[in-house]
């Protein structure tokens, strides 16, 4: 059977990651409202501007229910943005943002810098699938980065060359995954099968 795994549809890369998700085993479904939290698998946290989304989740009144769902074990995965509201910590946010928290790190906004400071490199992402021989090419696009990272969480990867190098930009903590770079926009969904097993695993 398939796990039902939503996408947060507020902004961002949504179509992307559902594809990504729906090559991977999952049934994808759109969620925008409470409501459609109620029959989730586990959850999507797509890239776009975090203080953005951050301003939507409340305006649809949906960030406290998420947050408690994410607290009480729904697995999810967030990616660029989606790391940010996944962190527990939050540097260089504007005033009065909010992350959903649960996952154990410290994350620095826009830390890679600008837009026109947006790059792309290859990762070996610990418990990817042949990323050892077959690294993952990974785009960053304002990116965050980890700063740090708590007892509680484990990294995946770091950039391993260039003026980033031995920054984290993949974390894990336990059904939380969360990644710097966007892979739904490479058509390598192999950060999505990932986080699809760690959905089985928890069901």
């Amino acid at each position: 059977m398939n796990p039902t795994i939503g996408v947060l549809a507020l902004q961002g890369d949504v179509r992307e990651h559902v594809a990504a998700l729906a090559a991977s085993g999952a049934s994808a479904v759109l969620v925008r409202r409470e409501r459609e939290l109620k029959d989730l698998d586990g959850i999507v946290l797509p890239g776009g501007e975090s203080t953005t989304i951050d301003k939507l989740l409340r305006a649809f009144d949906l960030a406290e229910p998420l947050r408690v769902r994410i607290a009480e074990g729904l697995p999810a995965y967030g990616s660029c943005a989606g790391m940010i509201l996944l962190a527990d910590r939050l540097l260089d946010g504007i005033p009065g943002q909010q992350t959903l928290g649960g996952l154990d790190i410290t994350v620095r906004r826009n830390a890679f810098g600008r837009q026109v400071d947006s790059f792309e490199t290859d990762l070996t992402i610990e418990g990817i699938e042949d990323s050892a021989t077959r690294p993952m090419h990974a785009v960053f696009i304002r990116a965050p980065w980890v700063e740090e990272v708590g007892p509680a969480a484990t990294v995946l990867g770091t950039v391993a060359t260039g003026p980033a190098a031995g920054r984290i930009v993949a974390v894990r903590h336990g059904r939380l995954l969360a990644t710097s770079f966007h892979p739904e926009v490479t058509g390598d969904a192999r950060v999505h099968r990932m986080f699809v097993r760690i959905v089985r695993e928890s069901l």
